[in-house]
């Protein structure tokens, strides 16, 4: 098989929840050798985000959520008490034989454990220590915990999200913490870059809020630029018109005209001759000054069609319009499934013998993601990496889970 971007590299990943485990899904797609360390008898808290739980042989619930299976894939699971001595010391054999680690403790939390950057940057020189925090190592909330929710409310998405005249709402998955993941894996590879040129590590800050801020984009500068405070429009877009979704006449469809062609194409396909030629609409910035005018007189137009003829007719003339899919038509979808985005992985305690995941959504057309492993259940992996990565013979195993360092599964 092809060999992957990230071959031979290797994580020690003190993750837990979403935006970590993001980021290191990732690069373990990429090849990169995951080692996940997880609490004995407990493991990443997103375990117990449930119902829906993965069904075991049994038809019962197992204690694998779809939260936790959503972001662990392509990991070895290797449960250490890093609270103890003896846990700690096993933690520094295992980053002497790793690359980078990636945590999301709270600022300062991995010091206790004399696991922290500045206690390991001396002994580990060239190794990537990227921390993912609430707000970031520095400023006066960087002690605060953090989570999506609050990260969307403080960095703005939410105060542009929703209808003009209802409540602020919060974006439907955890999209704080997934673009968080995004820019730390961005951040990691280009940390892994300047480490094979000059053997420098270094640490990587990054953090909820800053990554919220960073990708509000044009909203974000439209303020910077305009000084006037972005408002909630429901679906509808600041810059552009017609941008929103319609009531057709079996359902709801996305408009999204692009450019002026796109919106003459549109009235002639809708019949809307005047429209097409009232000068209010002439231009896009036409439009923007007149949009409720516009946004009142395209509604009897659009009930015309059913959502079916509304997509495939403005498709064929190169106007952008889609149907609101529910999940069950997502995973249904014809270019969806000719994608490939639903997976289907081994798992140990799955009823169907396997688990149903999202696949990575990047094709690459030399060195392919490689799915090689299930989300492992906790500990699943604990033997096989003290073999194989530190050479423990069965005496000192054995002495370690006696102990309670680890935990095998």
């Amino acid at each position: 098989m092809t060999g992957q971007p990230l071959d031979g590299v290797r994580i020690f990943d003190l993750t837990r929840i979403l935006a970590g485990p993001t980021a290191t899904q990732y690069l373990g797609d990429l090849g990169a050798d995951v080692i996940k360390v997880e609490r004995p008898g407990e493991g990443d808290d997103t375990r117990k985000w449930g119902p829906p739980y993965l069904k075991g042989k049994d038809g019962q619930d197992t204690h694998e959520s779809a939260y936790y299976l959503s972001s662990n894939r392509n990991k070895r699971s290797i449960a250490i008490d890093i609270a103890s001595a003896e846990g700690q010391k096993l933690a520094r054999r295992l980053i002497a034989e790793s690359d980078i680690l990636v945590e999301n403790f709270k600022v300062g939390g991995l010091k206790r454990y004399g696991l922290s950057y500045e206690d390991l940057k001396e002994e580990f020189p060239s190794l990537i220590y990227c921390s993912i925090t609430g707000f970031g190592q520095t400023g006066p909330y960087a002690e605060r915990a953090g989570y999506d929710f609050l990260a969307q409310g403080v960095g703005g998405i939410m105060s542009i999200t929703g209808e003009p005249d209802g409540e602020p709402v919060k974006v439907g998955v955890g999209i704080a913490d997934v673009m968080c993941g995004m820019y730390a894996t961005t951040a990691i590879l280009a940390a892994l870059r300047h480490r094979d040129r000059t053997g420098q590590g270094q640490q990587i800050d990054v953090c909820l809020l800053d990554t919220q801020v960073a990708w509000l984009i044009n909203e974000g500068v439209n303020y910077l630029v305009s000084g006037e405070v972005p408002k909630r429009r429901g679906n509808e877009h600041p810059n552009i018109v017609p941008y929103k979704v319609f009531e057709c006449a079996d359902g709801h469809v996305i408009l999204a005209v692009g450019n002026d062609s796109q919106f003459r194409k549109w009235c002639a396909f809708a019949g809307a001759d005047d429209l097409a030629a009232d000068p209010n609409y002439k231009t896009n910035p036409q439009r923007l000054a007149h949009r409720e005018a516009l946004y009142a007189a395209m509604p009897s137009y659009m009930k015309k069609h059913t959502v079916q003829e509304w997509v495939d007719g403005l498709a064929k003339v190169g106007v952008p319009c889609s149907p609101v899919n529910n999940l069950e038509q997502v995973f249904e979808d014809p270019q969806v499934q000719a994608r490939g985005m639903r997976i289907d992985l081994p798992h140990p305690q799955a009823a169907e013998g396997t688990a149903p995941l999202i696949a990575n959504p990047v094709k690459f057309s030399e060195t392919p993601v490689q799915y090689r492993r299930a989300p492992p259940t906790v500990g699943q992996h604990t033997e096989e990496v003290l073999r194989e990565v530190l050479g423990a013979d069965d005496a000192e195993i054995a002495a370690l889970a006696a102990a309670g360092t680890v935990a095998r599964s």
